[in-house]
């Protein structure tokens, strides 16, 4: 006769053989593709024993499946919450070893149950991705489980930070979660995304493609720009994770923590003089002028592969999380295309969901020219950089290093689209074209009557550039709040941060914008 003993032992043989899931067999080929396992993985990301796993003993309702001699048991994906440096997390984790981590419908249940949780709770949520794609074998069962897990990622969007890494195959049906959610983060040589796999490819359209070369990490991280971070291991991807929340907080009601800072010298930058070539045709690394104002060693680029005339990021400031968004004078001439312009838009569109003030680092001539540009969308394009800034209520705090031209400059948050301080160094240029340009318009007949074309060009560009491109024109109309001397940048822009922390910025009360797409 059983006692409660008995039932306690069978509890625990049951645990064990859902931990197993596809079998020691299966495990091991993981493990020889260089993959953790599900389990791993939380561990690994994890502190040490926080993990409580939900729904363990959930199985798919299919009769007609094989099960190969497993249990089933967890349907192909572990849940549960946890705690990563204290924070509290809830997370998926696709098991591989269990139907290819193939998506069923219990399988998506199981997701959106512990969305719904970290939903109520005001948590992140992260998704770890491995996965062959919708499970055939139940039909529309298996799309009505991904429906399931898009549907929350779109309407908790904005509520709770969302991060996917993306740690074996990712296909079909199982990108469009990844996508919504707010960062993606792949391994190099083991994870893919794509919508169609090499095969069908080559079957609809005669192109012969690899899985890597079609959607690997390099691909996304670089011409796709569906990822913002690519890591050399799995270890490395979810430690990505762990940074990458130390910058956020924990739901759109918060603001992020803050860091203690301590400096041994004070705020005043005297390197940054030296930095910015005075000669606004040289290129430089804005990176440089980043590491000098933000706190040391705090700054973290995202999508650093991606659309490079555009440095986006977070970094703090004495202390406090901020986000970057800055031209890059070494790609482009900093000038903004149809990539780098979705690039800022969707950052400055996070750090306004959850509460993170924007600082723009502007040295920009314009965007792009190009019959390629004009007919790809630049002008849709563009638009969303403008609408984002517009539309952000978050500390909003320009500086302008260099360069401000033409329809750039009000779209990297000038004060007409909404900035709170805008400072200028004072070699700054900000004018509606640039001097060479403008003067060969505004002087034409003057430069073609002249027994010398050149020198008077020359001329007139420089008459130009003092006349009408300084910085002060743009202060005496109100559009600069201050010009300052570039060793103070890091002062001016702690003590304006401090004084706009409180700030409170209502728009038009509606359902919601509706953002050039």
């Amino acid at each position: 006769m059983m006692d409660m003993f008995d039932k306690i032992n069978e509890l625990y043989d049951k645990r064990r053989q859902a931990e197993l899931g596809g079998g020691d067999e299966r495990i091991e080929k993981q493990h020889a593709k260089g993959k953790l396992t599900a389990r791993e993985r939380i561990e690994y990301l994890l502190d040490e024993g926080s993990f409580v796993e939900l729904n363990t003993f959930i199985e798919n309702r299919g009769t007609d499946f094989e099960m190969n001699g497993t249990s089933g048991a967890g349907d192909g994906v572990v849940t549960g919450y946890g705690k990563i440096n204290g924070r509290p997390v809830y997370l998926f984790a696709q098991d591989f070893t269990l139907y290819g981590g193939a998506l069923g419908e219990m399988h998506g249940k199981k997701i959106a149950s512990v969305m719904d949780l970290a939903a109520k709770n005001g948590v992140p949520f992260i998704g770890l991705n491995d996965s062959g794609g919708a499970r055939i074998q139940e039909g529309v069962s298996s799309l009505d489980g991904y429906g399931q897990v898009f549907y929350r990622n779109s309407i908790y969007s904005g509520y709770i930070p969302q991060i996917s890494v993306i740690m074996g195959p990712s296909a079909g049906g199982a990108v469009y979660s990844p996508a919504i959610t707010d960062f993606v983060i792949m391994v190099e040589k083991t994870s893919q995304m794509f919508i169609t796999g090499p095969k069908v490819i080559e079957t609809v359209t005669g192109e012969k493609i690899t899985s890597e070369d079609l959607g690997g990490a390099h691909i996304h991280n670089t011409k796709s720009g569906n990822a913002h971070f690519k890591a050399k291991n799995e270890e490395e991807a979810l430690d990505h994770v762990k940074k990458l929340l130390s910058y956020l907080p924990n739901n759109n009601r918060e603001k992020p923590s803050k860091y203690d800072y301590h400096q041994d010298d004070n705020d005043y930058r005297p390197e940054l003089v030296d930095i910015v070539p005075y000669d606004a045709t040289r290129p430089y690394d804005i990176k440089h002028v980043i590491n000098q104002v933000v706190d040391e060693d705090s700054f973290y680029e995202i999508h650093a592969e991606f659309a490079k005339n555009v440095v986006v990021g977070f970094a703090r400031m004495n202390g406090n999380t901020v986000g970057l968004v800055c031209n890059q004078p070494k790609h482009l001439a900093g000038g903004l295309d149809i990539d780098s312009s979705d690039k800022a838009a969707r950052f400055i569109r996070f750090c306004d969901c959850f509460n993170i003030p924007i600082i723009t680092f502007e040295d920009v001539t314009g965007f792009f020219p190009g019959i390629k540009q004009e007919h790809g969308g630049i002008i849709r394009h563009g638009a969303k950089i403008l609408y984002a800034y517009s539309e952000a209520t978050v500390p909003k705090l320009t500086v302008i290093v260099r360069k401000a031209y033409g329809g750039a400059y009000v779209a990297l948050n000038s004060k007409s689209i909404g900035a709170d301080l805008v400072f200028a160094w004072p070699n700054a240029e900000i004018a509606v074209m640039g001097p060479e340009g403008a003067a060969n318009i505004i002087y034409a007949k003057e430069i073609a009557a002249s027994d010398n074309p050149e020198l008077t060009r020359q001329e007139k560009i420089h008459t130009y550039r003092e006349k009408f491109a300084n910085p002060y024109i743009a202060a005496k109309l109100g559009m600069v709040d201050d010009v300052i001397d570039p060793r103070d940048t890091r002062i001016k822009l702690i003590q304006g941060l401090e004084m706009l922390y409180h700030k409170k910025e209502e728009r038009p009360a509606k359902k919601h914008g509706n953002i050039p797409l």
